[in-house]
């Protein structure tokens, strides 16, 4: 049996852009909905939701229905939390909170196996198809994604070394904590934070890497394309929820 292919790394590695969408609900059967909505790739976060490994791995497994390839967000750039993501099945992380060369380079380090990195080898992982892909350990390391997340000025003021360092796939802007360090908490509009946003992906692309971010609002998601984002994730299936679930009771509310 061969290891999968890890369809969203090697998009982003060609300047493929890659639309998706942000999950928090936690859910399997959440998953399974919007896997199969045309999504490019599904975040599914540790961090800011209540997800643990078990139901990380029912959502995972919903998810193989449909088009989008799964990231997760680990909890911290942790290697013990990144391994077990790993061995869960996940080919693609988001490292929250990187603020300097080294965490970026911690961050690779443990999702690869030695030589290049510390990733514990387990023979019989879900990652491995429980001991049935040929060779795991010795070709896992080519299809892991590891992409980083910027979140502070003080990171963006290092945003060239960050993404110098080998093995980063891809840099992740996080827009509501860099708005909250930069003294406009909750405001991601706030022109100063778009103008960092922009000095962001322009040094990104002079380096030569991929770069994403996250909002629900179209306007700015077509703004960041334009840009040059290649992966951006344009809502959340909570946000979805509410809005909708808002919008239908404001209808039938004075009725």
């Amino acid at each position: 049996m061969d290891i999968t292919r890890n369809a969203f790394k090697h998009a982003i590695a060609a300047g493929t852009r890659q639309i998706g969408l942000w999950s928090s609900l936690a859910s399997n059967i959440a998953a399974e909905v919007i896997a199969d909505s045309g999504f490019d790739w599904i975040l599914f976060d540790t961090e800011h939701a209540p997800n643990e490994i078990p139901g990380l791995i029912s959502q995972m497994q919903a998810a193989a229905i449909g088009t989008a390839t799964p990231v997760v967000r680990p909890a911290w750039n942790d290697a013990v939390l990144i391994k077990r993501i790993l061995d869960a099945g996940a080919q693609s992380i988001l490292v929250p909170f990187v603020q300097t060369a080294d965490e970026a380079r911690q961050a690779v380090s443990a999702a690869k196996y030695p030589p290049a990195g510390i990733r514990g080898a387990a023979g019989t992982s879900r990652a491995s198809r429980y001991g049935r892909v040929s060779g795991y350990l010795n070709t896992a390391n080519d299809q892991i994604c590891v992409l980083v997340q910027i979140e502070t000025e003080e990171a963006l003021g290092r945003i060239d070394e960050i993404a110098a360092v080998d093995g980063v796939d891809g840099v992740f802007i996080g827009p509501n904590d860099l708005s909250a360090s930069m003294g406009y908490l909750g405001q991601m509009r706030h022109a100063d934070v778009q103008a960092a946003i922009k000095r962001a992906i322009d040094a990104l692309k002079a380096a030569g890497k991929p770069g994403g971010i996250l909002t629900s609002n179209q306007e700015d998601a077509r703004q960041y394309v334009e840009w040059g984002f290649t992966f951006v994730a344009v809502g959340s299936d909570l946000g979805l929820l509410a809005k909708s679930a808002d919008a239908l009771a404001s209808r039938f509310r004075d009725l």
